[in-house]
């Protein structure tokens, strides 16, 4: 086999990764994680059998398809840790992740669930976890946060947030704005009542 025969193969290889990879996201983004790996692999025109040479398994995939938005989350927290009102950290993370959660329907699945055999994605996620947890705790200490807010409030509401259904992508944004603006009202341990952004005409609105 010549250098230009190994050369091109592994182009090939390269290319085909890069078309699952870009594939995948789409996929999970719009539908969530149950679409097959071998849809996934009709629709970036290879076997199935490619699919597994690049990813041994669909978690693996699924951290791959993940990590930059994986990135993208830890960054939010890491921000709102750094806000030095903590209450005012705890808001913008609330705020961001949902909008981020908003438009990735199959990255919302992914980071409420486990996913035990994706290692590096789970690595991030937990560390992300606990900065989150270290935000929370700063908010209670402030008087801020409710003292019986539990993480898994945020997974509720990320769960609720990622249901939206708009007719586009700014329309999902602004819903989950909204949204937003009434789990933090919810949160708050003295709620004081503000004005919500704008209503969105969603599918089953009634007017």
């Amino acid at each position: 086999m010549t250098a230009q025969v190994v050369t091109k193969l592994r182009s090939d290889a390269r290319d085909n990764r890069g078309r699952i990879l870009a594939v995948a996201r789409a996929a999970f983004a719009a539908e969530g994680l149950d679409v097959p790996i071998r849809e996934i692999a009709r629709r970036a025109e290879v076997g199935v059998a490619t699919v597994y040479r690049h990813f041994q398994t669909k978690e693996a995939l699924l951290a791959e398809a993940f990590a930059e938005q994986m990135a993208s989350c830890s960054a939010v927290v890491e921000e709102g840790l750094a806000a030095g009102d903590p209450w005012r950290g705890f808001c913008l993370v609330i705020e961001n992740l949902m909008e981020v959660h908003a438009l990735d329907r199959g990255f919302a699945r992914a980071f409420t669930s486990q996913l035990p055999q994706a290692v590096g994605f789970a690595a991030d996620r937990d560390r992300t976890l606990r900065l989150l947890l270290e935000l929370v705790r700063r908010a209670k200490e402030a008087g801020s946060l409710r003292g019986d807010f539990v993480l898994e409030d945020i997974s509720l509401a990320l769960m609720a947030n990622e249901g939206i259904r708009a007719e586009s992508p700014e329309m999902r944004v602004a819903a989950s704005r909204r949204f937003a603006a009434l789990m933090i009202q919810s949160f708050q341990a003295n709620p004081v009542p503000t004005p919500l952004p704008p209503a969105v005409r969603l599918p089953l609105s009634r007017r």
